[in-house]
């Protein structure tokens, strides 16, 4: 099989593997077509790959976020210590809150995987 074929092919070819590791390179004795087995692996590779699209959104948003927490601040409009200090206070602030939901959130994932 090759690296380039899109989810129907890879699909079919573990349906084919799937039978014939049941049913021998004959698929002697084998009622069903590897046709209607790729279509229920195809179904779990969807849902699994938009998963991975779902997770891949929130780490880019959690890093977007972080990043512009992380960016100094112009330093020709912060010019008091305390609104310096006030500034760095309210941006650890939001890292904080965004970390935390982070974790909540990855831990809701990993119990609906069932790996908590």
């Amino acid at each position: 099989m090759s690296t380039d074929a899109g989810p129907d092919q890879h699909a079919l070819f573990l349906a084919e593997e799937v039978l014939r590791t049941i049913y021998g390179d004959d698929y002697k004795g084998c009622t069903v077509r590897p046709e209607d087995i790729s279509a229920v692996i195809r179904q779990g590779l969807e849902r699994q790959q938009a998963q991975s699209r779902d997770l891949i959104e929130l780490y880019e948003k959690v890093v977007e976020a972080a990043h512009l927490l992380s960016t100094p601040p112009d330093a020709s409009k912060v010019t008091e210590p305390g609104t310096l200090r006030s500034l760095l206070s309210e941006r650890l602030d939001g890292i904080h809150a965004i970390t935390t939901k982070t974790m909540e959130t990855t831990s809701r994932v990993r119990k609906n995987l069932g790996k908590d």
